[in-house]
């Protein structure tokens, strides 16, 4: 009897759909019979879209991968999913929405989906209390917004998807309004919506009600995350993290195999918590001032901002976050602020949390447009507060530094009686407080030495003094200052020639056979240009500079050569005679490097913060400074030992397994009572004697 052959391909979905891909039209009949079958499911599973249907999460995979050969009947079948995705978005069980949400995804890389009304569903299911399927939406937005923008931008679609993204950020739902704001941050960092109009959208959600939103813009602005703000003085090397990570791994196989005890748990946890301090530490800070720049008006948002953080009962942090940001508006953008020094003047305490990053928002917020009568009262109460006898080291040295990159902002700040009493600390027996009114001195040498007192004012280096100008002056000069050492003459020379040499021709007369004298430059003529400037008057090197910047266009290699004149003035440093060419430039631009100071925007916290501490020593290390110079000397008191010679029996015996021994040791250690009655007898007969 024949066997019934039975059609398995209704039941069979991958192997018809591999069957489809391969040959449309000879599969039709089963396609529509699978899409008919697929209506109806929809059907029955909108009665209870709360649960799991697999046969209806199959068909619709099995849809979206024949859809390109099928575009016509499957016209309204995109629609259809994201119509069920939006009524239902809430309800419908995890694993069916991210079913359906891989399925739009497909047929969006098929292009068979409009991006905008994909994104704008996937932005609305940022709404559901799903954390793996909002995670993966947002890697998708991402990457899709990118590779959009990737070989060419779209600017219609870009700004239909930022209008609406932008609404997101007022949305009811904060998980939402969250998830848009972070979609937005991380399209900036990608230089994909790297414009003026998202950093003023993300400006708006500084003075969002949701602390979770305010805090992720204020992140974003200032430029880092919170946690990655520890700083520590210690600086450890490679092999202090193997150390620290050895020591993890012991702590932990000593807590699995040993004794459980609550003092190896809280070894464990304090080693590993100085071993994410040592990473968080390595990170690079990267600040966003791009951003700080793309805002429209600066000056309204400050005194917004200043409005809000008065208003607000959020925590210290919060609010610390707000007055860095609103320091980096008032410092960057040169902004009148005059409220904001007088509400920090309040925090600047010793006691008081977090007051070094408080008093780095002071100096941030300086600049040479503040009045000087504001400035002077905050360094008085630094002064006042900080730089006195009462206190640490410590907190001497941060105010010192503190008024230090003040005064650099704002010169008139600072009184002249004040600058006198602040310098005599130079002689305090700290090394962080001598050390830090030594920078002081050093400022005001350069900025005004009238200002010091005479045996403070140091050696003449011949350096033309800054000075300072009168409060919101205009500053414009007819000349650089150290542009002397640049010989006008010979320069000029050059460019006449294009290597400097003289042209020569066929038709001059030395067909005589006479030599012709040629001149050479040699280090003597150097020194000789050299102690002629030396003996130039202030007046003919001022003389000189503006004849000098009057006829020539300076290159990149004048400019080099000023600052390595300057900087080798600064130091006191004089070319000898018989010196290399190669060997002052050398010293010169390692003078140059150790004398760069940061000059941004942005402060780093080791202006202020740093404090010169003697590092603390362990054993190993110790250990170590003691061994120096002694790798090449033999063992104290260890005589060379010769291999031909041979080994005592009482050597040998310590080397045995003591099983072994343990029947000699054991003789050896009793004695029988006539053996001790002998030796006592011995013992008194000595006595006796005596």
């Amino acid at each position: 009897m024949a066997t019934k052959i039975v059609n398995k391909l209704p039941h069979n979905l991958p192997q018809l759909q591999n069957l489809i891909k391969r040959d449309p039209g000879s599969y039709k009949e089963e396609f529509v019979q699978q899409y008919r079958h697929y209506q109806s499911s929809v059907e029955i599973f909108q009665l209870n879209p709360t649960q799991y249907n697999k046969s209806l999460a199959e068909l619709v995979m099995f849809l979206a991968q024949v859809s390109q050969c099928f575009k016509d009947e499957l016209m309204n079948y995109p629609s259809d999913l994201i119509l069920l995705l939006r009524r239902h978005s809430t309800q419908l069980d995890p694993e069916m929405r991210v079913v359906m949400c891989k399925a739009l995804i497909l047929l969006r890389n098929k292009k068979l989906v409009e991006p905008v009304a994909l994104l704008e569903l996937f932005f609305e299911l940022f709404r559901c209390q799903d954390k793996v399927l909002r995670k993966f939406l947002f890697a998708y937005i991402v990457n899709d917004i990118k590779t959009i923008n990737s070989k060419k931008k779209d600017p219609k679609l870009n700004k239909a998807l930022q209008n609406f993204m932008f609404a997101m950020l007022r949305d009811n739902n904060s998980t939402a309004a969250k998830m848009s704001l972070d979609v937005m941050i991380e399209l900036y960092k990608r230089n994909i919506w790297h414009n003026e109009k998202t950093v003023n959208v993300l400006s708006t959600a500084l003075f969002s009600k949701v602390t979770k939103i305010s805090v992720a813009a204020l992140r974003f602005f200032v430029g880092r995350d919170e946690e990655n703000e520890e700083e520590d003085d210690s600086d450890d090397d490679e092999e202090t993290k193997k150390e620290h990570q050895n020591t993890v791994d012991h702590l932990r196989l000593a807590q699995k195999v040993g004794k459980h005890s609550k003092k190896k748990e809280k070894k464990l946890k304090k080693v590993t918590k100085e071993l994410t301090k040592i990473k968080k530490k390595n990170k690079s800070e990267s600040f966003n001032f791009s951003a700080l720049h793309l805002l429209h008006d600066p000056q309204d948002l400050s005194e917004k901002l200043f409005k809000h953080v008065e208003g607000i009962h959020e925590k210290f942090e919060v609010k610390l976050l707000y007055l860095n940001l609103i320091s980096r508006l008032v410092g960057v953008h040169e902004l009148l602020l005059l409220n904001l020094y007088p509400y920090m003047q309040r925090f600047l305490k010793p006691h008081q949390r977090e007051v070094t990053k408080i008093l780095l928002f002071v100096a941030q917020a300086t600049h040479a447009l503040v009045p000087p009568e504001i400035l002077e009262s905050v360094l008085m109460t630094i002064a006042n507060n900080f730089i006195t006898e009462r206190n640490s080291s410590e907190v001497m040295t941060v105010g010192l530094n503190a008024v230090r990159e003040v005064c650099a902002r704002a010169p008139l700040a600072m009184s002249e009686t004040l600058l006198q009493d602040l310098v005599l600390y130079k002689s305090h027996k700290d090394k962080g407080v001598h050390m830090a009114a030594r920078s002081l001195i050093q400022l005001f040498r350069t900025l005004n030495p009238e200002m010091l007192h005479k045996k403070h004012r140091g050696k003449p280096t011949g350096l033309e003094a800054e000075g300072i100008a009168d409060y919101a002056a205009l500053s414009g000069r007819d000349h650089i200052s150290g542009a002397e050492v640049l010989n006008s003459e010979e320069e000029g020379e050059r460019e006449e020639g294009e290597d400097g040499w003289e042209s020569a021709s066929d038709t001059d007369d030395d067909s005589d056979g006479e030599w012709i004298d040629v001149h050479h430059s040699s280090d003597e003529d150097v020194q000789d240009e050299k102690e002629k400037l030396d003996s130039l008057t202030a007046e003919e090197k001022l003389e000189k500079s503006r004849h000098i910047m009057q006829t020539r266009i300076l290159t990149q290699e004048d400019f080099a050569r000023i600052r390595r004149a300057q900087l080798a003035k600064k130091a006191g440093i004089k070319e000898r005679r018989g010196l290399k060419r190669k060997s002052q430039q050398t010293t010169a631009d390692e003078l140059a490097e150790i004398s760069s100071t940061n000059k941004g925007d942005i402060l780093p916290y080791s202006s202020i913060g740093f404090t010169h501490k003697k590092q603390k020593t362990d054993k190993a290390s110790k250990l170590a400074k003691s061994q120096e110079g002694k790798e090449d000397r033999g063992k104290y008191g260890h005589r060379e030992h010769n291999p031909e010679a041979g080994v005592t029996n009482k050597v040998k015996l310590k080397a045995k397994n003591f099983q072994m021994v343990k029947h000699k040791l054991q003789k050896k250690g009793k004695r029988s009572f006539r053996d001790k009655q002998m030796s006592l007898k011995k013992s008194l007969l000595k006595k006796g004697r005596k």
